[in-house]
């Protein structure tokens, strides 16, 4: 027979299997990181005065309103209404 004994060895078949092993987890993490669960990714909410303070920014709010609601966020901090 021809080419007998020819094959790829104990190399080429370890040199495959990590090949094999390193694509899957490379596979694997693609899809975790495409796409994410409900778990919390370190990201913090913002707090209501950060919220208050980004809607003025952008134009949302008047002044007056931002003042009232502002006045309306510390008062409900300290109890007092």
């Amino acid at each position: 027979m021809m080419g007998y004994g020819w094959g790829m060895g104990a190399g080429g078949w370890i040199a495959m299997a990590i090949f094999w092993i390193g694509l899957l987890v490379l596979v694997g993490w693609a899809g975790v990181r495409a796409f994410p669960t409900g778990r919390d990714t370190g990201a913090r909410s913002e707090t209501p005065d950060e919220v208050l303070d980004r809607r003025f920014a952008a134009g949302e709010l008047d002044a007056e309103t931002y003042q009232s609601m502002r006045v309306a966020l510390t008062s409900s901090r300290t109890g007092r209404r």
